[in-house]
């Protein structure tokens, strides 16, 4: 039963998420949009743009800029791997943004996202996702 009920939490998890991504699209194009980007996560564009390594200029007027489009595609892999965590999207914003990490010198999941450590992060997200404790 416990597990069926944790197959159902992943499940509305993944429905909430895919609406997120769906948000976060620039509407008529194939990319990211960093102002709904910036908005879903609450996040101020000067801290966006110093999470992608582009000037906040950048996310106004060049949205379609290649490092700025990673940037934000790795920020959303890791949010992908935070809804598996934990399928309450508030949540999983929240443990992205603000918990701090023993196993990375006490760091959020974002500040390794901005260090470009997008992979080590998913990495931690996906080895608590299968029961690590730490």
């Amino acid at each position: 039963m416990r597990e069926e009920l944790k197959e159902e939490d992943t499940a509305m998890g993944t429905l909430a998420f895919a609406d997120v991504l769906a948000s976060v699209r620039e509407p008529g194009t194939s990319r990211f949009s960093a102002a709904n980007i910036a908005s879903a996560l609450g996040l101020q564009f000067q801290d966006l743009a110093a999470l992608a390594g582009v000037h906040r200029n950048t996310l106004r007027t060049h949205p379609e800029s290649p490092r700025l489009q990673i940037a934000l595609r790795d920020l959303m892999r890791v949010l992908s791997a935070a809804a598996v965590v934990q399928p309450d999207t508030e949540r999983a914003f929240f443990m992205v943004k603000n918990e701090p990490i023993p196993a990375f010198r006490h760091k959020t999941i974002l500040q390794l996202v901005q260090e470009g450590r997008a992979d080590d992060a998913i990495d931690y997200l996906e080895s608590v996702s299968a029961g690590f404790a730490g």
